[in-house]
């Protein structure tokens, strides 16, 4: 299934039930629909707008996002009427950065140099957290009990419903632009500005060094139950090791699916397998499975860059998007080794 929104592609992810949903420059959400798509009108309204960022609600029904109207919005579809909550405003504010915890039931969004959280199970509940510096990134461990936010020098974290408290700075010098958890909350990965990694042991802080990308990693995903990282930002997907107590320390990322003349630029994994998916900068998708070395084109055409991929829970469908707005909706063969 193949869309063309005239609109670059924000975010193209899976809620619960399986839909995809997309995010776009034009302030609407998309969902797939039988025959089609039903459209959210989330930001802007008649006088335009766009969603900056998006995430899964916690509840697994439908997408937040982000505008630059200052608005968090709930879309969703609730039996054939589409809806949109405003959650949060912020005027005069840009909201580039969501996320949520379905364990927790909790929603973070950046404005400026404040992260603020919801509860969708309180709607009085609301913690601000401010920071010296824009907040470029945040992510909430799998528990829902951290909140880690990024930003020039480092990591602040914060327990994710306390008022009053003062945040554990992970340090390291530069711009901390993206942010990842394992699935097992042991270490956490920030992309930086600079074209490389840096990550952390949260046990200890010991840090992590991950560098030797070409350029910028605008995508991470951790897939086989945790034990591998994906990240782009070089001419293959670079995987990282993490199983054990030490992560990748002391062991070397492999560059898989290289080609001479385009870039990774966005990836996802599947969460139980061995499988990662990448997308180009020339608009090709692929698929491998890393005990084989495997790879399966899932797109072959040429197109605008990749700006969104995500895998459905059992790893069967593929939504993605890119930055003239074309998306869709793809089956993912099944790779497994005894196919091969």
């Amino acid at each position: 299934m193949i869309f063309s929104f005239d609109a670059y592609v924000t975010a193209a992810l899976f809620d619960r039930a399986g839909r995809a949903g997309f995010a776009l420059g034009d302030g609407t959400v998309r969902f797939e629909a039988e025959g089609g798509f039903v459209t959210v009108e989330a930001h802007g309204g008649a006088l335009g707008g766009a969603a900056l960022a998006a995430c899964v609600h916690p509840s697994g029904r439908g997408l937040v996002t982000g505008g630059d109207d200052g608005r968090v919005v709930w879309s969703r579809l609730e039996g054939d009427e589409v809806v949109a909550t405003l959650l949060a405003e912020v005027k005069g504010k840009w909201i580039e950065h969501v996320a949520a915890s379905a364990a927790s039931g909790l929603i973070a969004f950046t404005a400026g140099k404040e992260v603020h959280v919801l509860d969708t199970a309180d709607p009085d509940f609301r913690r601000v957290y401010a920071h010296e510096k824009t907040v470029s990134a945040v992510a909430f461990d799998p528990k829902g009990k951290r909140l880690a936010a990024a930003g020039y020098g480092g990591v602040s974290l914060w327990w994710s419903r306390i008022a009053d408290q003062k945040p554990t700075v992970m340090k390291w010098a530069g711009s901390h632009v993206g942010l990842v958890y394992s699935p097992d909350g042991k270490f956490l990965v920030s992309a930086m500005q600079e074209n490389q990694l840096h990550g952390w042991r949260l046990s200890d802080g010991k840090d992590m060094r991950m560098g030797g990308y070409p350029a910028k990693i605008k995508s991470m995903a951790f897939l086989d139950k945790g034990a591998l990282l994906a990240t782009a930002g070089a001419n293959g997907a670079v995987i990282w090791p993490f199983a054990g107590a030490n992560g990748p320390m002391g062991k070397e990322a492999a560059e898989i699916g290289f080609s001479r003349d385009s870039l990774v630029v966005q990836v996802a994994g599947v969460d139980a397998l061995p499988v990662a998916i990448a997308g180009q900068d020339n608009g090709r998708i692929w698929a491998c499975h890393l005990r084989s070395g495997r790879i399966e084109t899932l797109k072959a055409e040429k197109g605008a860059p990749i700006t969104s991929l995500s895998v459905n829970a059992d790893g069967s469908r593929l939504a993605w998007g890119d930055e003239t707005g074309e998306a869709g909706v793809l089956v993912v063969p099944d790779i497994s080794v005894r196919n091969f």
